[in-house]
């Protein structure tokens, strides 16, 4: 997985086919996706890139990270495997369930 990028600080109209552009010039691209909003459809501001080789993704840290693209400095670093969400589902986090609790007066 050393050829997986976790790219940061896209701007809000980076689609995923502008992204893979900005990286083909490194190497060969296996996928570039933009993370979007469920809801609104715009950009989260991150998204991850699969290169050919992990020669191809150094070479893409290398002229990427920091570089500016539309007006933002872009973070590109090796991306990590997703962390387990505390909490074990909805309510947030307590566990005596979630919802409205019944004031005491």
């Amino acid at each position: 997985m050393e050829n997986k990028l976790y790219v940061g600080n896209l701007s809000y109209s980076m689609r995923d086919d502008s992204l893979r552009q900005h990286f083909s010039a490194f190497g060969q691209v296996s996928s570039a996706k933009v993370m979007m909003e469920r809801d609104s459809g715009r950009s989260k501001g991150f998204g991850f890139v699969e290169m050919g080789s992990p020669a191809e993704a150094q070479a893409a840290i290398q002229g990427l990270n920091g570089k500016e693209v539309d007006g933002r400095a872009l973070t590109v670093n090796i991306a990590r495997p997703m962390e387990p969400r505390s909490g074990g589902g909805f309510g947030g986090g307590d566990r005596r369930g979630g919802g409205y609790r019944q004031r005491a007066y």
